[in-house]
């Protein structure tokens, strides 16, 4: 029996990169796990699939993130299937994108954007489902490094930023309930998303230099840090924000 056996496991953005990994991960913990996509069906289904034939229980669901209520759609999405529980014990808000501009090239329209889908889309998904929230209920912020300078996607930055003083202003409020909440900052990682300029080796070569372990990261890597805090074992951690970037921080000193 997993550890988060009997249990239900929601994970925005589940369909691709760190989100699949972790769905992945939650599945062989013996969670239900509900697969949160917003426009890629097949690569949910086929994150659905492994789960299941990894011996888990899981199930997609669309609802697109970033638009004039869309917490409120996700959660209808998430009530109509047939498989949801009324009872969500790990929230894992993975779901975001960045927008690729810096300080001169960032116009109302981008801002709004990136603070959209990354900052008030997270927001108002734990607003609104709190009540589906158990005492002893799990929080999951999947964000940024705030330590690390990057004015190549600034306002999604800010927007990470902001999810990261959500987290532990949300720790405080929810803790008479015993519900923790953290975020986790992932460094530079195998994903699809990365896989594009990875592929040269030049770009690879500098991106493993910039961890201590002189590698880039795997999105297995951060979904076990999640799984943690997502765990009975994490108890007694609240507020925190984790690094998951193979010591990038050390390795820019």
């Amino acid at each position: 029996m997993g550890v988060l056996s009997g249990k239900t496991a929601l994970v925005t953005g589940g369909s691709r990169g760190i989100g699949r990994a972790i769905a992945e991960r939650l599945g062989r913990d013996g969670a239900r796990v509900a697969v949160h996509y917003g426009r890629d069906r097949a690569a949910a289904e086929e994150t659905v699939a492994t789960v299941r034939a990894e011996g888990g229980r899981a199930f997609a669901f669309r609802a697109e993130l970033g638009v004039p209520g869309d917490a409120a759609a996700l959660w209808t999405a998430y009530e109509a299937h047939p498989e949801h529980t009324e009872r969500v014990d790990v929230l894992v808000n993975n779901a975001g994108a960045a927008a690729f501009a810096d300080l001169a090239g960032t116009d109302e329209e981008t801002w709004d954007r990136a603070l959209a889908l990354n900052a008030k889309a997270p927001f108002f998904v734990i607003r609104q489902g709190l009540h589906r929230l158990p005492d002893g209920g799990r929080i999951v912020n999947v964000t940024g490094t705030p330590d690390i300078a990057l004015p190549q996607i600034l306002a999604t930055v800010m927007a990470k930023g902001a999810v990261n003083a959500l987290t532990r202003s949300l720790a405080a409020e929810l803790a008479p309930r015993g519900i923790t909440v953290n975020s986790v900052g992932p460094g530079i990682t195998e994903t699809d998303l990365n896989r594009g300029w990875l592929a040269d080796p030049g770009a690879r070569a500098h991106a493993a230099s910039r961890s201590v372990f002189g590698r880039v990261g795997e999105a297995a890597e951060v979904a076990d840090v999640v799984a943690f805090l997502a765990s009975p074992d994490s108890r007694w951690v609240t507020g925190q924000h984790l690094n998951a970037t193979g010591g990038l921080q050390l390795a820019l000193l």
